[in-house]
């Protein structure tokens, strides 16, 4: 309580003192004209765009670029990827929008002629940078470069003139295993971005279905497989996020420059191009130099089967199978691949092609069948290309409007006059990408309006000291006097944001609608200013809320079935089914639903029957794996079941129905199943020490039994520090690398209305780091009465008593994401939801190791836990050693990182595969500085034991936090009278199983594996 009225006099203290500007813009986080643009803003909003580096509206960014650019392509500096500054620095770059606009207003022009540089020409490297000139696929004399630390190579081009150029590069990806995703090029034109989309632009790999689509048992398709097609080709530069739909142009003034690009993804490169920009003509001129009378009057209409595709530029982009009557082939109550794209083809840039023939030369008219139907009343956009180019500006960007079912779709005009598209005979390629572009300035005008609001609700938190208090008077005039002011500008950007999606889309969708709503909140606000301290949180409430339009007006899902090439003047088939077709197609489906399902009780003896604890989506890809590539190398049969509920397997198991192999378990299971003899120990295999090698040891302590292993880690999660880099920034802050630093920074924190997150439920790490364990060797006794013990409990509930960390946190992702606790300790789960639901803090956040305790050496142990799932082998099964074969299969590196790529490419990043599998976890797709701090963190991997009466562990030390922390015991007796009752249940167990006798004398020992140092087997995988 004292403390916290000390918290509220400071508050108040600082409120008097800065209510006007305590928006300022950080020491050190912008370049000399991001502080002079932000100089030039009024009282509050100075710091708009370094707060969140994706906040900054046209008007501020075009300042910024005003005030930095002395010329076309001046720019600001960046700050290296992965530094504690790179959200607040990214903020200072223009977007691109901007930069060409700035370009455009003093008159810059398309260049005159191309530059051609030759790739295996370079002028400088970076000392990591693996490079060979040597022969590739078909080309002599090319550039190969291989992924190293600090990797980036360097071109000297001269201009002869000023002018706009787009860069194309000739390139082939690397194949192979491992490689898989796209090639991501971070772009500086001496040295600098000239807009921010520079840092991460795209070459994409090619990739194709395999074919022909096979079957499982039932009839049912099996997904195929993507299979890398990538050949030579040159591609302009693209932004990484799709928000445009020309490639990117670069301002070259006239004279010599460097070209840097630096990468982590290995290519063969062939020549970089400077190419003079060509953008499309409008239809009605584009079509001008064909005679009038260009129909090709004998050609037949083609019929594409949209699933059947020549090329995809992303694995992610998955066949679908659908239901309705008319779509080709007919899904009778069979999982059917007859269709493409949907919610799989919504994300930025991916492009689907198809390849097909005309017999004559002739204008011809394009039709598709087509399903737009994932976000309720949203258009999807398209750019849509012949032979790798759009023929006209309303290709560009050619809008799918929302519908309820399948559509028939011919390109045309808005009046509804098809457009006719001049093809000469021969082979052709059509092909549609994904462009958000037209959502744009809606975008601009939401992340502006967030970083207002944003402003607002840390004022108002620094005015009020983050509590509501009902007895004191407020006078927003005295204690706020722009608040009114700010509140409106806020609303105004969202009506407008809320027009221009109206106008972009067609008609009035929940975006719309709901940013109209925020703005008559915001009225309501302004009805009674004085009362707005005491309703601070709406503001938050209503940043939330707009925040997620950010993601939803990026997604742009449209599912094909069939495209059609018809001859100007001639008609398309009939692309809808009938009424009558509608109904007895969903008599047929309902019918079809009472079709028998695999049972869990249905154990074939010639398969081998796997029950994995996971998601539907899950166990349907380890399926199609196992049918793949497992079975036809070994011949051995399998099946996977989805298991809905561990205790399944006790019952089962008691019902004499048990499988082979049980996936997807907590880590405390299989212990508890060992116990009692139900699962095999695996260290009995012969080559169990080659898989042992392949994990932590500190992992293996959740699996140790009695001498014995009895699972193989499946996933593994971690825990790291996650901050915002802006937020740090902007109070000064350094990350810390120890207890005694997060103690020395609380203070600041707390004094801005912030706090650092740890949950109180989280025990391990202060035993492990202060050299405490929770048994002793033998495992017959807690370790929990030493002084390290002490020490460490008391360290545990010292954060919350005399360091004021917060006891209950419902949600920390939404307190980091509104800047509340921009510090904190999570584990896996917060990283996924921060990369898929928190877009409006992309760049501005970071993980770091986990602050430690000083050891005596002068090194710092952070030792932590994090929770696993394993796969257990039953000891009823007859087929243990075909279970073995499966299981070293299943968690192999190669294995494990297919899963894991094929997860995030089918379902998004949502779905990214924490695997146990440090070599597999090497390969998937993580930033490589995240996954470096992920794996540092890796070797640092500890579990308690578990052991006969583990579980008291847990439930005793949450009685003792509860004990000191809420009540004020004494932490020493807490922690006493926890060690007596978790010794009492130790031993009633340990007599229960035989290891002592009913007097207490012990008959044999667990003799528990050390673990004390750090696993080095992770120092080969951090690059």
């Amino acid at each position: 309580m004292r403390l916290k009225k000390r918290r509220l006099a400071c508050s108040l203290l600082l409120a008097a003192l800065t209510a006007s500007t305590f928006g300022g813009v950080w020491p050190g986080s912008l370049a000399e004209a991001g502080e002079s643009a932000a100089a030039s803003s009024k009282p509050g909003q100075a710091a708009t765009a370094a707060v969140n580096p994706l906040v900054a509206s046209t008007a501020t960014a075009a300042a910024t670029t005003a005030a930095t650019a002395a010329a076309p392509g001046a720019t600001t500096a960046a700050a290296p990827a992965g530094s504690q500054a790179g959200g607040a620095t990214a903020s200072a770059e223009p977007y691109y929008a901007d930069a060409a606009k700035l370009w455009a207003d003093r008159g810059a022009k398309p260049a005159a002629a191309p530059i051609v540089i030759d790739a295996a020409q370079f002028a400088a490297k970076s000392a990591g940078a693996k490079t060979a000139v040597a022969p590739f696929e078909g080309k002599s004399s090319v550039l190969l470069w291989e992924p190293g630390k600090d990797n980036w190579i360097e071109y000297r081009v001269t201009a002869p003139s000023d002018g706009l150029y787009e860069i194309h590069a000739g390139y082939r990806p690397f194949s192979g295993s491992g490689y898989r995703k796209p090639i991501t090029w971070d772009v500086r034109l001496d040295g600098k971005h000239p807009f921010r989309e520079a840092a991460a632009v795209m070459l994409y790999r090619q990739w194709k279905d395999a074919a022909p689509v096979k079957q499982d048992a039932d009839g049912n398709d099996i997904r195929p497989k993507s299979l890398d097609i990538s050949d030579w080709t040159v591609k302009p530069l693209i932004d990484s996020g799709g928000a445009y739909s020309e490639p990117l142009q670069w301002f070259v003034a006239a004279g010599s420059h460097t070209l840097r690009i630096e990468s982590d993804e290995p290519v063969a490169l062939e020549s970089i191009r400077l190419v003079p920009a060509s953008p499309p003509q409008r239809y009605a001129e584009a079509v001008k130099p064909y005679p009038a009378q260009t129909a090709a009057p004998s050609a037949a209409v083609q019929t594409i089967q949209a699933e059947n595709i020549k090329a995809k530029n992303d694995s992610a982009i998955q066949v679908a199978s659908d239901t309705d009557p008319r779509t080709v082939p007919l899904a009778k109550g069979k999982i059917t691949f007859n269709s493409i794209g949907g919610a799989k083809w919504q994300n930025q840039n991916q492009e689907l092609a198809w390849s097909f023939s005309v017999p004559e030369s002739g204008m011809y008219r394009i039709g598709m069948r087509s399903l737009q139907n994932v976000i309720s009343q949203k258009a999807s956009f398209r750019k849509i290309m012949f032979d790798g180019k759009v023929p006209f500006q309303e290709l560009l960007e050619y809008r799918f409007p929302y519908a309820a079912g399948w559509q028939g779709t011919i390109l045309g005009d808005d009046g509804g006059k098809p457009y006719d598209i001049y093809l000469e005979k021969g082979e052709h390629t059509f092909s549609m990408a994904v462009t958000h572009h037209p959502f744009k300035p809606v975008l601009l005008g939401i992340e502006e309006a967030l970083g207002r609001l944003r402003d607002i609700d840390h004022d108002l938190k620094a005015l009020t000291g983050g509590t509501n208090d009902k007895n004191r008077t407020w006078n927003s005039q005295r204690d706020y006097p722009d608040l009114p002011g700010r509140l409106k500008e806020a609303a105004e950007l969202m009506s407008a944001a809320a027009k221009q999606m109206t106008a972009v889309n067609g008609r009035t969708d929940n975006v719309s609608q709901s940013l109209a709503t925020s703005v008559k909140d915001i009225g309501g606000l302004l009805a009674k200013v004085d009362d707005i301290p005491y309703h601070a949180d709406q503001v938050a409430a209503i940043q939330e809320k707009i925040s997620g339009f950010l993601q939803i007006l990026v997604q742009q899902p449209l599912q094909l079935d069939e495209i059609y090439i018809v001859p100007a003047g001639q008609g398309f088939p009939e692309m809808e089914a009938s009424f009558w077709a509608q109904i007895v197609g969903s008599v047929q489906n309902f019918f079809y639903s009472f079709d028998s399902k695999s049972k869990l009780s249905e154990l074939e003896d010639n398969v081998l029957n796997v029950w994995a604890y996971r998601g539907r989506d899950y166990v349907n890809l380890m399926q199609e794996l196992a049918d793949e590539m497992f079975t036809p190398d070994t011949g051995i049969r399998v099946k996977v079941n989805l298991l809905p509920n561990t205790q399944l397997l006790l019952l089962a198991g008691a019902a004499g129905v048990q499988p082979d192999i049980a996936l997807g378990l907590g880590q405390d299971l299989p212990v508890d199943y060992a116990i009692r003899g139900s699962v095999a120990d695996l260290s009995q295999f012969p080559d169990f020490d080659q898989i042992y090698k392949r994990y932590s040891p500190g992992s293996w302590l959740a699996f140790y039994y009695d001498k014995g292993y009895y699972a193989l880690p499946e996933t593994q999660s971690f825990q790291v520090l996650y901050y915002r880099k802006d937020v740090m920034n902007r109070l000064g802050l350094r990350i810390p690398e120890t207890w005694d630093e997060v103690y020395g920074l609380l203070p600041n924190l707390q004094q801005n209305y912030m706090n650092f997150y740890v949950s109180p439920k989280e025990y391990l790490m202060y035993f492990y780091q202060n050299q405490a364990e929770f048994f002793r060797p033998d495992g017959m006794k807690s370790a929990m009465d030493t002084p390290q013990a002490f020490q460490s409990f008391k360290m545990w509930t010292d954060l919350f008593n005399i360091y004021a960390m917060e006891k209950e946190v419902p949600s920390f992702f939404q307190h980091f994401r509104d800047g509340s606790m921009p510090i904190g300790i999570a584990d896996y789960n917060m990283y996924v939801q921060l990369s898929s639901a928190a877009p409006e803090l992309n760049g501005a956040w970071g993980i770091a190791p986990l602050p430690g305790v000083r050891q005596s050496n002068g090194e710092i142990a952070r030792w932590a836990g994090g929770g696993q799932s394993a796969g257990v082998i039953f000891n009823k099964s007859h087929k243990k050693e075909q279970a073995w074969a499966f299981m070293k299969w299943w968690l192999s590196a190669d294995m494990q990182e297919r899963y894991g790529s094929d997860l995030e490419a089918f379902y998004g990043t949502a779905f990214r595969w924490n695997t146990a599998n440090i070599e597999a976890f090497a390969k998937l797709p993580w930033k490589r500085e995240d996954a470096n701090v992920i794996l540092n963190q890796w070797k640092w991997y500890k579990e308690v034991p578990n052991l006969p009466g583990s579980y008291f562990i847990s439930r005793e030390l949450t009685n003792a936090w509860n004990r000191t922390a809420v009540d004020g015991m004494n932490y020493r007796s807490s922690l006493e009278t926890a060690v007596m009752d978790i010794e009492r249940e130790l031993r009633r167990k340990q007599q229960e199983f035989g290891f002592v006798d009913e007097n207490g004398k012990p008959l044999k020992t667990m003799d528990l594996p050390v673990v004390s140092e750090p696993w080095k087997g992770v120092d080969s995988y951090v690059k």
